[in-house]
This record gives structure tokens, sequence and C-alpha cells, in this order.
């Protein structure tokens, strides 16, 4: 036997804080590794049996390998001789098989190799408990919602952004389609997130949360709303497109309880709250009828459906909705997604049709503000094109009156020179100060 002390108790009491892993399956690991290395050592095939030990009470560690008692020895590390055997025990006979203790005085003397042997068997140990506790952990959390904190954000090799989430004793990875649209993860931030998915197919498993999964949904509401949670209102499907809208479908137990109201709340506190998590996505909640046309009507709010026909064909469940025309791009919705996600919910196929002789739809007010803003660009165009206007007329008469000026200096010019009386004045000089004048006036 080996003496260790209380070392390896206390390795192992820290690796399970550290890493959650038992303190008697790490032991387990060391002694396994040894066995490992004393097998690479001896050469002994896998099917010969080797037994490790551990004592924590005295701290000792042994190997022990069964042994066949022989006359002749020839195979050491397999046998014992007769003579070698009664000096154990006394009365011991040829054939027999005893199990005796080979533990070195120094494990040194195993070797490199050997050594590097008993490190890997020994991190395969860890890795496998490891997984073992990852798992359970999935177990005890599969298809619920934990609140978790941002731990770091990984990208991949195509530079798709990874989320990883610590939820305390393990952490999930939300992968890019798993996550919000447009949302922005920092890390630190708090989360909820739904587990639904452990992924096995790699060395480090991996568990895997949605933030766009439908039952996030559900579980939220269940968390906010007691009488879900008491059964007394029920969900009964969920269609949602993550990150822009989803249709919930309530029903209640009791006729003294509004299920649409319960899952609101006062003043929509209730559902605030889930709105907040979602990142302000929009929620319909829609009461649930066994009637499919209730039922798709219902599922098509806000519109005011005028009729409902069911058809069940080949094309399967078809059902040809009719709305007023003021209706109809509230009942298909922005990209169709209000009848798209109405079909998904009730599980009928759904055809809008406007209704015959209807009114035509009303302008939104978003249009009238376009055109008004349209009509006041047009008018400030024609401003500015009249301005440009004015300007070019008022650059055409300066021009003019500069050549009239320029006419009138040079008759000046000529008149001082025809100059001929002794007192300085002419004739001439009458004739030219109407036309000075003329030029200063206009």
């Amino acid at each position: 036997m080996y003496q260790v002390g209380s070392k390896l108790t206390e390795a192992a009491e820290e690796i399970e804080k550290l890493k959650n892993i038992p303190r008697d399956v790490f032991i387990r690991a060391v002694c396994d590794s040894i066995a490992g290395a004393y097998r690479k050592k001896t050469k002994l095939l896998p099917t010969d049996s080797i037994n490790v030990q551990h004592d924590e009470e005295t701290g000792e560690l042994g190997i022990f390998v069964p042994k066949t008692v022989v006359k002749e020895v020839t195979d050491e590390t397999r046998e014992i001789s007769l003579a070698e055997a009664l000096e154990y025990i006394p009365d011991v006979v040829e054939g027999e098989i005893l199990e005796l203790d080979v533990t070195p005085e120094d494990f040194a003397e195993f070797g490199r190799i050997a050594a590097s042997t008993a490190k890997q068997i020994m991190t395969q140990r860890i890795r496998e408990a490891e997984k073992m506790n990852l798992k359970q952990e999935f177990e005890s959390k599969r298809n619920t919602t934990v609140a978790g904190t941002i731990k770091r954000i990984e990208y991949t090799i195509r530079g798709q952004p990874n989320v990883v989430v610590d939820l305390g004793n393990f952490d999930v990875h939300l992968p890019m389609r798993q996550q919000l649209p447009k949302e922005n993860y920092k890390v630190g931030n708090r989360i909820k997130v739904y587990v639904y998915e452990y992924r096995e197919d790699r060395r480090v498993p991996l568990i895997i949360a949605s933030h766009t999964h439908e039952d996030l949904v559900r579980e939220l509401f269940e968390i906010e709303v007691p009488e879900i949670e008491d059964n007394t209102v029920e969900i009964r499907s969920i269609a949602r497109e993550a990150g822009q809208r989803t249709k919930v479908a309530v029903i209640s137990t009791s006729d003294d309880i509004d299920p649409v109201g319960a899952c609101i709340g006062a003043r929509g506190s209730r559902i605030q709250n889930v709105l907040s998590e979602l990142r302000n996505e929009k929620i319909d909640i829609v009461r649930f009828s066994e009637d499919p046309v209730d039922y798709i009507s219902n599922a098509l709010s806000p519109a005011e459906v005028v009729t409902v026909a069911l058809f069940d064909d080949n094309e399967g469940k078809r059902a040809e909705v009719t709305v007023a025309a003021d209706q109809l791009s509230l009942a298909i919705g922005r990209g169709g997604q209000n009848v798209r996600l109405a079909a998904k919910l009730t599980g009928w196929k759904i055809d809008i049709k406007e209704l015959a002789g209807s009114a035509a739809p009303v302008e939104e007010p978003e249009d009238l503000a376009a055109e008004e803003t349209e009509a006041v660009v047009e008018e400030a165009v024609a401003v500015v094109e009249e301005t440009e206007a004015v300007v070019e007329e008022a650059v055409a008469v300066v021009e003019e009156t500069v050549a009239v000026v320029e006419e009138t200096v040079a008759v000046v010019e000529e008149t001082e020179a025809a100059k001929v009386d002794t007192d300085g004045e002419s004739e001439v000089s009458d004739e030219v100060e109407p036309v000075v004048a003329e030029a200063i006036t206009e």
C-alpha cells in the first residue's frame, strides 16, 4: 500500500465544489488511471483484472492483481510460485488464485509513458462525469423557462453570434436562429430562456436554449397568470413569429373567469411583464372556441369578420372568410402576417375575400399626411421656380441699366472734347443734360 494521506480526499472535495463532480467519482477516476498506468507498464491485457483501492481512513492506496499459484513461474505478472505463496498462506495449494498487493514503493518507476496513460484515463473519466452531470441538469430543466445571466458572446466561423447564458449550475447556448431578430444581447444582462435540447454530437456536449420558442410564451404566461398555473385558464394554442407578433388562444374552465381578461390583468399589468421579457413583441390574446367559425373569427382579430365558410375536401381543412373592404388590409396584416398566424393558430387554411358591394377603404391618416406633404412640396417647388424667374428678370434689367450708363459716359466724354466756348459752356452741353437725367431715372 502507498501512503497518500489526505491529499487525494482534499483534491476530490475541491473538484466537487468547482465542477460539481461527486467526490467518489473523482477518486474512482484516479484509481482507474493508476490501474491503466500499471497495465501499460506490465503489458497486461484488457481482460486481465486489476483492482486499485483507496482507504480514506488510513489514506493508503494499493494496487491488487490476481495471480495463479504454480510450481514454476513462466509469467511473473500473472503467476506466483508455490513457495512464495506459502509465505502468505500456509495451506495454499497449487492452482489457487491469490489477489496480491503489487503497489510500488515509488510510482515514479511507472515511467513517463505510463504516467501519460494515467493522465489520459483520468481526463476521460472526469469528462464523462461532467457529461453525466450536464445531462442530469438538462433533464431536470428540460422544457422549462429558466432565468440566467448572459455570460459571454461567441462567434462562429461564419461570424454568427452564439450567446452563452449562465443558469447557475450549468451554461446554455443560444444559437443565432434561437435569438430574437434585431435584439441586442449584452454580457451581464438578465434573460429568461426556454431549455429544450441536449446535443451530444461533439466532444463537449451542449444544452440548447431558445428565445424564440412558442413554449417560452406559454411558460411566461404560466409565471404571470395564476389562473393558468392552477388550470382554471388553459392555453390551447400558440402561433408565433418571434420578435414581431404572437397569437395565444385561451379558454376558461370556469364561467366566472374571463380567460382573456385574466391573461391581460388589471390595466395590462400581467401581459406587460410578458411583453417586457419578449422586448415588446405584439401579443394577441384570442378566445378559443370549439366552433371553428367562432374560433377563426376570433383568431383574425382585430379585423371584423362578416362570414366564414368551411370546406373539408381534398385540399384539407379550408376556410373562406369574407370581410368588409375597410377590414381587408387589417385581416390580412402586414405581409400577410395576421392571416398567416391565424391559420397556424387554428389549423385551418384561411382565404380572405372582400365583401361584394362594400364601401371602399377609407384612406388611412398616414396616407392623407403623405398626400398633404407631397402637395406642400410641390407648392414649394413652384415658389422656387417663380423666384428664379424673378431673379433672372432683375439681372436682365441690371445688365440693361449698365449698358445705358456706359453709353452715357461715352457721350459725356465726347461732349467734353467738343467744348469751344470760353466760359466753359456750349450748346452741346445743353443737349447732354437731358440724356444723363434720363439714364439716372432708368
